[in-house]
């Protein structure tokens, strides 16, 4: 059975090994998440398990929603979320996923969230590229860059890196360690950072390069 759970970046903080080692971990309040649909091979071609996170008041849900919660028996949820596995067996609608059931200290995940959002910003900012001179006259100084031959292309190449709106894109970081498991408070620690602002939404899922 693959191992995943959704839960919300609360924030960072350290802890202390026995040898008196600081460890940046990331607290992630993870699960319990609710199981809504398990797909099958042989009903829907692929199999997958549709679990929901986070209670919210059932005037807060429209019609169809409300009809696919009543359907599996499980209270309204904020957050859906399809999750892609080789065999979905184990998975029982209706029923609570929790932390503990799922991780254990030392297991390798890989995260998933929302990056931070950073606003419109310049090619500098956004991809790192150099700046012209600061001094002497020159009026070159944060811009993009070339854009190209006049008349032959006589057009900006697909990908060519320009200002745009930065962060807010979906990002995965791989192979972090779980370094402590509260069950009972539905706490995860991770080592290191993951993406996204306080109170954004985490996919954690086994690691796939472990």
């Amino acid at each position: 059975m693959k191992k995943f759970i959704l839960g919300k970046k609360i924030g960072m903080t350290q802890i202390f090994t026995e040898e008196g080692l600081s460890i940046p971990v990331t607290a992630v309040q993870a699960g319990p998440v609710s199981v809504l649909q398990v797909k099958t091979d042989e009903q829907d071609g692929y199999c997958a398990v549709k679990v929901g996170y986070e209670d919210i008041k059932e005037s807060k849900t429209n019609k169809p929603m409300k009809g696919s919660f009543d359907k599996s028996g499980v209270t309204p949820k904020r957050y859906l979320k399809e999750i892609r596995l080789e065999d979905s067996e184990g998975f029982e609608v209706g029923k609570d996923i929790n932390v503990g059931e799922m991780f254990s200290e030392g297991d390798v995940v890989d995260v998933t969230g929302v990056s931070k959002g950073k606003g419109f910003a310049g090619t500098v900012k956004r991809y790192k590229t150099s700046r012209g001179p600061e001094t002497h006259g020159s009026h070159y100084h944060r811009a993009p860059g070339s854009m190209g031959s006049a008349t032959d292309p006589g057009r900006v190449f697909k990908g060519k890196r320009l200002p745009g709106h930065m962060g807010s894109e979906k990002v995965t970081v791989q192979n972090l360690v779980i370094v402590k498991v509260y069950e009972d408070k539905n706490l995860l620690l991770v080592k290191g950072a993951v993406p996204g602002p306080k109170g954004g939404v985490l996919v954690i899922k086994e690691a796939v390069k472990a």
